[in-house]
């Protein structure tokens, strides 16, 4: 394998321009509980490393709560699929184990007291500075995950890190040249932007009707179940601000921003009472289960909810999928608050008729007519350049500049597709926008183009990026992926 990398090593500045406009559309950035039947509790193996359900699960469950955090809570296990979470889970395992096959040919170790000294350093396992396994527990039994699981996962992540530091391969004085060349190039173009809100194509009843009996397959209503529901609030438990501190001390780690950095007790406030209550409300749910079980109490209200209503949590839709009807299902918290539930009857979907999906087959239709529409003049100017108006200031990778009508995010990612491309005169989509431009000027600095920190950090930063995908490439063809379970 050494003898491999440094044979490729030398081909990577070939590919350093493109990487170059990957690495500044990346913004700089570095590289960075699902279920599944498994064959004796793992779901692959990768050469000679197993993937565990257990690892899986610990890291679909942090990569589903970072994407919930930035999403700002509006997220659900339906939409992590659409995402395809779970397949970005086990491919980001996949990676994992590749390196940690070449990490044991390299006879990459990392010893109990690493381990440990690795744990015992990590600011949410700490009490005043110090390592406290009262709190690390707390943590392992809210992540459901056995101690030496977790071990195993954290030294996994350190025999990375020595492999990582081990291949670390910085850019030569030439390929830091190449990189400060690559973000000196500066394009003047004419351009025009078609939006598709200057479209306003009309349909009728007809045209509907058509469009709907080819995609009628498409719109069915959502699956239903009728369900009575007892709820049982948790806002009449006693809370003192003691309580409510120690309860956050215990479980700080569970309070974090969208970057995952740990909130302070008072930012955290308001989600610590929630919980504090919740885990005090618990016992007083059971009871109202085992009335409503026994007859002695009734249900609070009877709902018909689609699949997935936010009325309930994500863990009752998960009960509720395989539960029969008639059955009584324990309580668990909804917000501020326990529902139990006795699940009366599923209504499986139907086939819409004309009438109920026509207003989304109006919008679909829409969209579709728009692009279509836009498409067509975005190729037709495209051929008439000289019908582009709109003139650009010299534009460049390392400089941000709008281009009106797109805001500036917008006109980043197409100057990038602009200085990919190796047409004079093209088409670029942004957003379901188009921007038809034609270059009508070039220049680019002088050769001794002075490499400054940031250009060599960004040409250091490149290279390992791309050396860890060609490596990643070449160890998944060494390594070959048993899965053991299907859905990925």
């Amino acid at each position: 394998m050494i003898a491999w990398m440094q044979k490729h090593n030398k081909y990577l500045v070939i590919t350093i321009w493109i990487a170059t406009i990957a690495f500044i559309g990346a913004g700089f950035v570095g590289w960075g509980t699902y279920q599944y039947g498994s064959k004796a509790g793992a779901i692959a193996k990768v050469g000679d490393v197993t993937i565990s359900q257990e690892k899986f699960n610990f890291t679909y469950q942090n990569l589903y709560r970072q994407v919930a955090q930035q999403l700002g809570g509006a997220f659900d296990d339906a939409k992590a699929k659409e995402m395809q979470l779970p397949r970005r889970a086990y491919n980001q395992l996949v990676m994992q184990a590749y390196l940690l096959n070449l990490a044991q040919e390299y006879g990459i170790v990392v010893s109990d007291e690493e381990l440990a000294a690795e744990i015992a350093q990590i600011p949410s396992f700490q009490n005043k500075g110090a390592f406290d396994k009262k709190i690390y527990m707390t943590f392992l039994n809210g992540r459901r995950i056995k101690a030496k699981e977790f071990e195993a996962i954290v030294r996994d992540d350190l025999i990375i890190a020595k492999l990582m530091k081990l291949l670390n391969k910085k850019a030569v004085p030439f390929e830091k040249q190449v990189i400060a060349s690559a973000l000196s190039i500066s394009d003047k173009i004419r351009y025009e932007v078609l939006t598709p809100d200057t479209i306003q194509p009309q349909a009728d009843e007809v045209t509907l009707k058509q469009y709907w009996q080819k995609h009628k397959q498409e719109y069915k209503t959502p699956k239903k179940f009728k369900v009575a529901i007892l709820w049982t609030p948790t806002d009449d438990i006693n809370v003192t601000e003691e309580a409510l501190k120690n309860f956050y001390r215990k479980n700080s780690f569970n309070y974090t921003d969208a970057e995952g950095k740990e909130l302070g007790y008072e930012k955290a406030k308001a989600a610590v009472e929630r919980d504090y209550r919740i885990k005090k409300g618990k016992k007083k749910a059971l009871l109202d289960y085992i009335a409503l079980k026994k007859g002695k109490k009734e249900a609070g209200e009877v709902k018909t909810l689609p699949l997935n209503d936010p009325l309930l949590s994500k863990a009752l839709w998960e009960e509720l999928q395989q539960s029969s009807v008639g059955t009584l299902i324990k309580p668990k918290p909804v917000g501020n608050r326990y529902a139990t539930l006795k699940l009366l009857e599923r209504i499986p979907p139907r086939l819409m008729s004309f009438e109920e999906a026509k207003a989304q087959l109006e919008k679909a239709w829409l969209a579709e007519a728009r692009a279509q529409v836009l498409k067509s003049r975005a190729e037709a100017l495209s051929k008439t350049p000289e019908k582009l108006t709109k003139e650009s200031k010299y534009l460049s990778l390392t400089r941000p500049e709008t281009l009106p009508p797109l805001d500036l995010l917008e006109s980043s990612q197409a100057v990038q597709n602009l200085f990919t491309s190796n047409k004079k005169t093209g088409i670029i989509s942004i957003n379901k926008k188009y921007l038809v431009y034609t270059i009508v000027d070039q220049k680019i600095a002088e050769s001794d183009v002075n490499v400054s920190n940031g250009f060599a950090t960004a040409a250091d930063r490149i290279k390992q990026g791309e050396f860890q995908q060609t490596l990643l490439k070449e160890l998944s063809q060494k390594y070959p992926v048993q899965a053991f379970v299907k859905g990925f």
